[in-house]
């Protein structure tokens, strides 16, 4: 097989031709179509991550064929029997064990489920990992309900935009912050009510002009979570996936438990949130939006396109030979 691989911290990833995975119990190895990047990948190759081993082929995201079916991947791997959290033996494929990256991947094959039959291998490689992120965020963490307002900061992101269109279909109002001009106004025509420029030194008192917010889906962190509390509608749900933007200073507890706000963190899902979210998208017809794409052996120009942050949307692998 043709593969992606990480040798060191801080280094390009190297095209190689690889043996073929061999399936350990349990497993089955999918013949991928497509793979999709995400900011995780990014961080491993920054050193940025806890348990770096080299080689790996990173990648958590694909979809492709098993057995003779199209299939796509569930990234989520050992989630436990706690609804609530993760068990301690969970692990998100492309570290520790190899992921997508290559045109082959050996992977449990309870996280092998089918492909939704109305997108195309690009749209259904670009669903598992963010769209899985976005839909607990949203529905069991956030507790979504229709008619609700919703603020999804920093969209453009995967994990953003599904977190937009998730709600849109469920019914909510969405605003979203950004520092592009043409990423809100993108985000706009996906159905976002309104957007909110973040580098603006008003832009709280912007959002907060709106109305405020029933569930606010974060993954920056920093100082503008402490921010988001002023605009929280009382008995919001602040829900945080990430933290790009590092340590939250200034975070104030009367902004918090006079609103009664909630603020709680989410991490990927479970294999049930793996399937009912299969479910909304199948239910709606949602179509991930997709950014660009380019061939396995442009996987580090890739990887640059993301960590300079001006993507709107999936980037792409194309595996197929």
């Amino acid at each position: 097989m043709n593969a992606l691989v990480l040798l060191e911290k801080d280094q390009p990833l190297i095209f190689q031709s690889l043996p073929d995975p061999e399936p350990g119990q349990g497993e089955v190895v999918v013949d991928l179509k497509m793979a999709a990047l995400n900011h995780r990948d990014v961080f491993i190759t920054q050193g940025f991550y806890a348990g770096i081993r080299y080689p790996i082929i990173l990648g958590s995201d694909g979809a492709g064929i098993y057995n003779g079916e199209e299939v796509v991947i569930n990234p989520s791997i050992a989630w436990g029997d706690n609804p609530r959290f993760q068990g301690s033996d969970f692990n998100i494929l492309g570290l520790p064990r190899n992921g997508t990256f290559a045109t082959k991947v050996a992977v449990p094959i309870t996280q092998v489920y089918p492909k939704p039959a109305y997108l195309s291998w690009q749209e259904a490689a670009a669903i598992p990992l963010a769209g899985l992120t976005a839909y607990r965020a949203l529905f069991t963490q956030g507790q979504l309900q229709p008619g609700d307002r919703v603020l999804v900061t920093g969209i453009g992101g995967g994990v953003a935009l599904f977190a937009l269109q998730f709600a849109k279909a469920a019914g909510a109002e969405i605003w979203v912050t950004s520092s592009l001009r043409e990423k809100m106004d993108r985000a706009l025509s996906l159905g976002a009510t309104g957007a909110v420029n973040y580098t603006n030194p008003d832009w709280i008192k912007e959002l907060g002009a709106t109305g405020g917010f029933d569930v606010i889906i974060d993954g920056a962190g920093g100082e503008g979570l402490g921010a988001l509390l002023k605009v929280c509608k009382p008995g919001a749900r602040i829900v945080s996936y990430g933290g790009t933007r590092g340590v939250v200073p200034n975070f104030s507890p009367q902004a918090l438990f006079w609103k009664q706000t909630t603020v709680i963190g989410s991490t990927m899902g479970s294999d049930a949130e793996f399937a009912s979210m299969l479910t909304f998208l199948n239910k709606h017809k949602i179509y991930p939006v997709i950014d660009a794409t380019f061939r396995l052996a442009e996987g580090y120009t890739a990887i640059q396109r993301m960590e300079a942050g001006n993507q709107f949307g999936k980037i792409i692998l194309d595996l197929r030979q």
